[in-house]
């Protein structure tokens, strides 16, 4: 059984099939685990580039939010975020939203324990059999955003192929932007509407609970679209945007832009389905299942894992 993809998805999925028992490999084509829920180091510090935080409704995946509160990777961050618009700043609150101390990517590190993961390790076919670049296999799970699965997939794999072809994604820009000092109101995090560049804007310090003057903007689908050739070249825009939003005098000290051409799912399934497994052995998991949240994307691997355990069995 070949599982593709190390983030939380593909991390929840092949951790039921360990759990049963059955045999897995994880291949993820990164240097780490983690997928979108992407953290990097600055100044010998972490800083989440992908997920801003999480969210946890779900019985089960609350009680895997405890086990990382138990581990010390989790925290309770804030129920409150704020608002910009044309009308000014407002408060809005909301439910609680978690963050992690050593950043996001670390609760996928803490599941992908018990997984045996091999990373630099680049999936090229998926064909039928089904077989996983000319190798077979029971089973194939390719926990990624639509787009970058159906490059993978023979189109002979009908189903599959269909079910990637459904999906709709959008594409961000992330930008970790270091100060001197903290000069700036305070706030957690702030959605920010009808922006041309900015859409969410968060205290990476305050998240973090070291107080770094760290801020981590994240940007609309429109303007990320026309930068996602030459990411570095959106900087500027962005560190004037945010600076401008919250009053700054100071420039930044250190602006890295990450690029996600694939971040959020904009089509979700037509009914109550987490996850897609097909009569070819393919099975499809994320947060495409449903709405764009970790806790998704989550149950969506868990619950293909499961599938993948009574298929198997």
């Amino acid at each position: 059984m070949v599982v593709v993809g190390a983030g939380i998805a593909g991390t929840a999925c092949a951790l039921e099939l360990v759990r049963a028992g059955v045999p897995v490999q994880v291949r993820e084509r990164g240097h780490v685990c983690g997928g979108r829920m992407a953290s990097k180091r600055f100044g010998g510090r972490p800083a989440d580039i992908g997920a801003a935080y999480f969210t946890a409704t779900d019985p089960d995946f609350v009680d895997v939010v405890e086990q990382w509160r138990a581990a010390g990777l989790v925290r309770e961050w804030t129920d409150t975020f704020q608002s910009y618009d044309r009308d000014g700043r407002r408060d809005v609150p909301g439910p609680m939203r978690f963050a992690a101390p050593r950043g996001l990517r670390s609760l996928v590190e803490h599941l992908a324990g018990a997984v045996p993961v091999t990373v630099d390790r680049l999936v090229l076919t998926v064909e039928p059999g089904p077989t996983v670049d000319g190798e077979s296999c029971a089973a194939v799970a390719l926990a990624m955003p639509g787009p970058q699965a159906a490059l993978l997939l023979d189109p002979a794999l009908l189903d599959a192929t269909r079910a990637v072809q459904a999906q709709g994604w959008s594409p961000t820009m992330a930008a970790v932007l270091r100060f001197p000092t903290r000069r700036w109101p305070d706030f957690r995090g702030a959605f920010v509407n009808d922006h041309p560049v900015l859409s969410l804007v968060c205290d990476d310090g305050d998240r973090r609970g070291d107080g770094a003057p760290v801020l981590v903007a994240h940007t609309v689908a429109e303007f990320a679209a026309g930068h996602l050739a030459q990411p570095t070249g959106a900087g500027p825009a962005i560190e004037q945007a945010v600076r401008d939003l919250l009053g700054l005098p100071e420039q930044a000290v250190e602006v890295h832009v990450h690029r996600w051409t694939y971040a959020k799912p904009t089509t979700t399934g037509t009914d109550d389905a987490t996850h897609h497994l097909d009569g070819d052995g393919i099975g499809l998991a994320g947060d495409a299942f449903g709405k764009p949240q970790v806790q998704t994307a989550w149950r969506s691997g868990r619950d293909l894992g499961r599938a993948l355990v009574a298929r198997l069995a």
